[in-house]
């Protein structure tokens, strides 16, 4: 299917190509901490890339329960469309040539154009918010910054409701359509407070009222269809968290700020 045409599919459409379509390994990525491959799915005529990650090449975590990142693949995309954010590409769970696993569009990069970078601490320009200085591998100075962008910061929320443990700089992706998207998001909804990220430059900021009003939108949606749908992907115990973390941003009407008693920032930050 030409470029353009895949572009006008609907989600519900992608989803389907990705669930019911044909399966064809086309690559790996080799660099990946869990096992995770390229491919092609077709269905009626329609190809869509896609990246899937069988539950069996799972690396082990000792504070994640085995086999269960790519369950957390689908409820992060759940939990990004129902409030709205829409910052989680359409993922399926499915069946592949290793098992069954988490199957996702493939979002292909603009490389020139970045949303969190590492500069040296002599930068100064406008749009940019610095979220951490450090020292390179010559020991010369260096800040992490991020954009004061809208869009980000819906991912930043979106990372703080679905605890986000590894929201690394590259995986923010920024499409060639201008979409901004978040991937690898497998280390997310645990019980405890786990969140790491590189996106801290809003820390205690009071939320926007767009904030609220997708908070409120995700309470309701909690409540109702998609509670029972994220049951059956997540622990009791995680759900329950899930929503108290949700009810505790909209109480304290702020941004969450780091607490100290977990690394802020994931190792490596890109």
């Amino acid at each position: 299917m030409p470029t353009d045409e895949a572009t006008a599919l609907s989600d519900a459409e992608v989803e389907e190509i990705l669930t019911e379509g044909s399966l064809e390994l086309t690559g790996r990525l080799v660099a990946a901490s869990n096992a995770s491959f390229l491919g092609e799915v077709r269905l009626d005529g329609a190809a869509l890339p896609c990246i899937y990650k069988p539950v069996r090449g799972e690396r082990p975590l000792w504070d994640f329960p085995d086999g269960t990142l790519a369950s957390r693949e689908r409820a992060a995309r759940l939990v990004s469309e129902a409030a709205s954010w829409r910052v989680v590409p359409p993922t399926v769970l499915r069946d592949g040539r290793f098992g069954p696993g988490m199957c996702q569009r493939w979002i292909p990069v603009d490389e020139e154009r970045a949303y969190v970078d590492v500069v040296s601490a002599d930068f100064d320009e406008p749009g940019w918010i610095a979220v951490l200085e450090a020292e390179d591998h010559r020991g010369s100075p260096v800040v992490l910054i991020h954009r004061d962008e809208d869009r980000l910061r819906d991912m930043a929320i979106f990372d703080a409701v679905i605890n986000n443990a590894d929201r690394k700089g590259g995986h923010v992706l920024v499409a060639h359509d201008d979409r901004l998207w978040g991937c690898d998001h497998g280390v997310s909804f645990h019980s405890d407070d786990k969140l790491r990220t590189v996106l801290w430059g809003w820390a205690d900021d009071p939320l926007r009222p767009k904030d609220r009003a997708s908070l409120e939108e995700l309470t309701v949606a909690l409540e109702g269809e998609l509670g029972s749908v994220l049951a059956t992907l997540l622990s009791p115990a995680e759900v329950r968290a899930l929503v108290q973390r949700v009810e505790r941003l909209r109480l304290t009407g702020r941004m969450p700020s780091p607490e100290g008693s977990w690394p802020a920032i994931p190792w490596p930050a890109f």
